[in-house]
């Protein structure tokens, strides 16, 4: 979607230029031949470079690698259509792969695997004689049933984009001794053909591909056909659809999210034949026009799709033989309620929780042929998956409660400051005999990491903290990770210019409590044309319209933050937009509710009992209640009254916002109070 989006915009702005030429001749003669020449530099770019050899050079120059090894680096480049994913098998890592960088003259591709260590604030960078090649807009995923991650697809291009290319190999990464292993069908089986933009999520034994593009540089074909890898039996098919039934259309850049029956897709982007002719033939309703101008032709235009399909997959029963295939089938559902408004490009989500997090993307007005006006949002919305509805996330301001604190530290005696000072020379001590080998009470190697971590974790400063969301932009890359959203990267337009940002953010999605800044580095510069608009003996006027317009620009494109008050706001839901209040609504149902200002484990401690109860129901119900222990019944209950915590979380959060603006700041229920009842004033 990227580089589609990326040719939508230079069409409109093409058609700026022709038009304003027509204008001005003596612009016209320079600005054909400076086309002319561009036109010569891109078909020498696809007839000269062999990406063949390209490709084949940079595998050579990975063999020489001869082990997998991990070294200490700088967080990554800038670059975009990179992916990011959480480390299943580790939940104090991220991994980030792949990725382009374009300053306007040239591209680069990256196949570096980036390890960001979450406690130490580190990043390592991993070699390997074994690793998928450089590329961008791939996909990849983790499997539901194993900790692998599988990645396929993606593309790759000269360095001034003449030529392209797409891959349609397969890989697995092992997310513990970071190998990459090419994965091969055990027969010579059908597998989808090469794309990028395309989408994989993982459900049971299955890896789920759908959609993406292919890019020939002269045209942009659309997919959207559906593929399945059998993790158990290392092999690529496509399922049977019903003939009667609705599918997707094609489209790429995508949100494809799992589900507990299968997955669920929502948005994209695309582009579609549409008739565009002579403005009088349109306009003129039958009369005949006496312009002579364009006949009515074919062209593309963009659309973003605004729908949601579940993906119902039904495995094969227990007893039949394990290479059965599953029976698949689309599901159109309804428009989600209160989805982002204007509908958007590149805005991208990550799973948490049976949820979706979808932050930023663009959207582009077409007013007139001189251009395409595009807005970019910093939004960050809550996808309920099942109840089919968004909300707005806001963050959450600290209260200065300076009065309070000094209390505290006046309240402090003379025991407690005693106590916080043997505590401090104890672990001063134990790190002295650490240093000098002398025996502790520690019984591990890893208890001795552990130590050390945590202390320097402690030792590191602060990290810096804002409480607006980071600038507008699409395409940004997402990954949650014990309940924190990380945000990298991402993309930004100004005129001519593209600016690809090169910092890394996270959010805690229970307190939204600011926004952490991993690392930010400063915009490199662009190396594009401007405005074409040059100096020498053009009018002066112009020229210096176009230098404010560019000062503008440039003051105005920083990785400073927007205010989240500055940007569009989605209008209330009104009750027609609800549908089906009970479908929505997680505070309807019959289920234990959590209350205001109580965290998970309160709520939990609060409802235990209930939902044991309604754990031993349903098994009995299936006439499997013996088959559970009072323990493995334990934790179902708990996994359930999280699900139905987080579920409620940004009800719960708005009606916390509401008692704290009337001064409410914590909501007791007096059933659970002790002595409740008793010497009560009325």
């Amino acid at each position: 979607m990227a580089k589609d989006k990326k040719k939508a915009t230079a069409a409109g702005k093409a058609a700026a230029k022709a038009a304003k030429a027509a204008k001005q001749e003596k612009k016209a003669g320079k600005k054909d031949k400076k086309v002319a020449s561009k036109t010569q530099e891109v078909d020498s770019d696809a007839e000269d470079v062999d990406l063949d050899a390209i490709l084949a050079q940079y595998a050579k120059e990975q063999e020489q690698h001869h082990a997998i090894t991990e070294i200490a680096a700088e967080p990554p480049s800038a670059r975009t259509s990179s992916t990011i994913i959480a480390n299943p098998a580790n939940e104090n890592e991220l991994f980030l792969f792949g990725g382009e960088y374009f300053n306007g003259a040239t591209a680069k591709f990256f196949n570096d695997l980036m390890i960001y260590n979450i406690k130490q604030d580190s990043w390592k960078q991993v070699t390997s004689p074994n690793s998928p090649l450089p590329r961008s807009g791939h996909a990849w995923c983790r499997a539901a049933n194993t900790k692998e991650v599988y990645l396929f697809g993606g593309e790759f291009s000269s360095p001034k984009q003449g030529t392209f290319y797409h891959y349609n190999d397969f890989w697995k990464l092992d997310p513990t001794n970071r190998e990459w292993t090419r994965m091969e069908g055990k027969s010579k089986t059908a597998a989808p053909p090469a794309r990028s933009g395309h989408r994989m999520v993982g459900f049971k034994q299955y890896i789920i591909l759908f959609g993406g593009f292919q890019d020939t540089s002269t045209t942009t074909k659309y997919l959207n056909d559906l593929w399945i890898y059998d993790c158990v039996n290392f092999s690529w098919h496509t399922p049977k659809l019903q003939a009667a039934r609705a599918v997707p259309d094609a489209r790429s850049s995508f949100t494809l999210l799992p589900h507990e029956q299968g997955a669920v897709i929502y948005g994209g982007y695309s582009r579609v034949k549409t008739q565009a002719g002579n403005k009088q033939q349109q306009q003129g309703k039958g009369k005949k026009s006496g312009g002579g101008g364009p006949a009515s032709r074919m062209v593309l235009k963009p659309k973003v799709h605004d729908d949601t399909w579940f993906l119902r997959i039904t495995p094969p029963p227990a007893d039949q033989p394990s290479t059965t295939l599953p029976i698949v089938s689309w599901e159109k559902r309804k428009k989600p309620a209160n989805a982002p408004n204007p509908s958007r490009a590149g805005a991208t989500m990550a799973y948490h929780k049976g949820r979706g997090v979808l932050f930023g993307g663009v959207h582009d007005v077409e007013e007139s042929e001189e251009g395409i006006d595009s807005e970019f949002f910093n939004q960050l919305f809550i996808w309920n998956v099942e109840r089919n509805r968004y909300m707005p996330l806001t963050l959450r301001r600290p209260k200065m409660n300076a009065n309070k604190k000094a209390a505290q530290q006046a309240n402090m005696n003379r025991r407690d400051r005693g106590k916080a000072a043997e505590e401090e020379l104890l672990a001063n001590l134990k790190a002295l005999e650490m240093k000098a080998g002398v025996g502790t009470d520690l019984d591990s190697d890893e208890e001795v990491e552990k130590v050390k971590e945590e202390e320097e974790e402690e030792s590191r400063p602060e990290k810096p903290r804002i409480y607006e969301f980071p600038h507008p932009r699409f395409n940004a890359a997402l990954t949650v990770q014990a309940d924190t959203l990380y945000i990298y990267g991402g993309t930004f337009e100004k005129g001519d210019r593209e600016y690809t940002f090169d910092e890394m953010w996270s959010v805690n999605l229970n307190h939204l409590d600011g926004v952490t800044e991993i690392f930010k580095r400063d915009l490199e510069d662009w190396q594009g044309s401007e405005d074409e608009a040059d100096s020498d003996e053009e009018d002066e006027e112009d020229s210096e319209e176009d230098e404010e317009v560019e000062d503008e620009d440039d003051k105005s494109i920083s990785t400073a933050t927007t205010s989240v008050a500055d940007s569009p706001v989605p209008a209330p839901m009104q009750s027609e937009d609800l549908g089906n209040q009970e479908e929505i609504s997680a505070l309807t149902d019959t289920l234990p509710h959590p209350r205001p200002f109580e965290n998970l484990r309160d709520f939990y401690a609060r409802t235990s009992e209930q939902w044991q109860n309604l754990i031993l129901d349903e098994l009995t119900q299936k006439g499997r209640s013996a088959e559970k222990s009072p323990k493995e019944i334990k934790k179902m209950a708990f996994e359930r009254a999280e699900e139905k915590w987080w579920d409620c979380r940004e009800e719960i959060r708005a009606l916390e916002d509401e008692q704290e603006a009337a001064g409410i700041g914590e909501v007791v229920s007096l059933a659970d109070k002790e002595g409740a009842g008793v010497g009560r004033r009325r």
